[in-house]
């Protein structure tokens, strides 16, 4: 791969990294998961990519969230808000804010409509991160901060590709039996190995892939418990309250997610804008995430007492909230104003953009969503 070389710090904080890995790798035997190695070097105290001090975001960053493309993007999104918080609470939890721009661009479009917030709550593992939100929105006196969810909470839930970042399982299609895939090192550097899956797993496999036992040989791909287990944390948090979360993200119902050819997964790395399918490479300096399977996220939110509202591609759900009647309030003939924010918002709702492979999946209870929002469910389609 021909990827920006990083500076000496972040190279040795990479190498010191690998060399925590390395040895957790020994003394557990000479292997461990996959997911194990996707959280350490997404997430270990100081050097994980997440928790280290490594730009994310924006030009000096490794990607672009739909937040930081427009501010109409928040606009819309607080419409939404703003009829869930008439019927339950005047308050709002954000996972993984990024660099703050959301929770700026929804907080200053419900003033717009003359809706209050007592409290915006940001749930942030991102040291670097969360130091950049709080420069940002210092001006803001109900932004506070906290480690992890509460134990209760009315209100809305926004949580824009969070689901993407967290660990999964790779599993592989061996000889006719389903293998998990652990991690190992080889010559000085890591490597896959093969192991039988443990009984839970292999259920899992069973309950998330349709069809998994017709899959061919060397069927490689992605399932979420992580991911699973934050939905149904997302259930007991919000149990015996009223609200609604909104989860963004890309990926696809299981019944599309699953198709024979998708032979490799969707895991998918990210360095300096370069996309790569190699987690290997400097851990600890790139993203690493997968596709979410939106199917096995609506069952784990049922299951655990919190019911399905919508679910749609980002298009729909952006038009649904009248991201063009917004766009409209930008005079067209203004063109050094009118431009740029039409064709932010074009990559937004394109299909060819990020209009089709995004998704919005909505969970609450006791709340009703705005109509046009419901004419654009396609909850049938999970």
């Amino acid at each position: 791969m021909s990827l920006p070389l990083p500076a000496p710090d972040a190279l040795a904080a990479s190498q010191s990294l690998q060399q925590l890995i390395a040895t957790e790798i020994e003394q557990l035997g000479g292997a461990i998961a996959f997911s194990r190695f996707m959280e350490l070097a997404l997430y270990a105290p100081r050097l994980g990519y997440y928790s280290g001090g490594a730009s994310k975001l924006g030009a000096s960053g490794d990607f672009t969230t739909a937040p930081e493309i427009s501010p109409l993007f928040g606009a819309s999104v607080a419409r939404a808000a703003a009829a869930i918080i008439a019927q339950s609470a005047p308050d709002i939890i954000e996972f993984g804010a990024g660099t703050g721009k959301l929770a700026r661009d929804v907080l200053g479009a419900l003033d717009g409509l003359g809706v209050g917030v007592n409290s915006y709550t940001i749930i942030e593992l991102s040291g670097e991160l969360r130091a950049r939100q709080q420069e940002a929105l210092k001006d803001l006196p109900q932004v506070r901060w906290l480690d992890g969810m509460p134990e209760r909470f009315s209100g809305v839930v926004l949580a824009n590709e969070v689901l993407d970042a967290m660990p999964v399982e790779l599993v592989i299609r061996k000889d006719g039996r389903w293998m998990r895939q652990m991690v190992t090192v080889e010559n000085g550097a890591f490597a896959f190995v093969q192991q039988p899956l443990p009984d839970a797993l292999a259920a899992q496999v069973t309950r998330q892939i349709p069809d998994a036992d017709s899959l061919p040989d060397g069927y490689l791909t992605e399932i979420h418990p992580v991911a699973e287990g934050f939905m149904a944390s997302l259930a007991r948090m919000m149990e015996g309250g009223r609200g609604a979360a909104f989860l963004f993200d890309y990926g696809f119902p299981a019944h599309e997610y699953y198709l024979d050819q998708r032979m490799g997964g969707t895991l998918m790395c990210h360095y300096r804008h370069h996309a790569h399918p190699d987690p290997f490479y400097l851990p600890g300096l790139q993203d690493i995430t997968a596709h979410v399977d939106f199917t096995a996220m609506a069952l784990a939110s049922q299951e655990a007492g919190l019911p399905v509202l919508a679910y749609m591609n980002q298009s729909s759900f952006l038009l649904a909230c009248g991201i063009g009647e917004l766009l409209m309030e930008t005079d067209p003939e203004d063109t050094l104003r009118f431009l740029p924010q039409s064709k932010a918002v074009q990559k937004l709702v394109s299909p060819a953009e990020m209009g089709e492979l995004f998704k919005v999946l909505v969970v609450g209870r006791d709340v009703d969503l705005p109509e046009a929002i419901v004419r654009a469910d396609k909850t049938h389609r999970l």
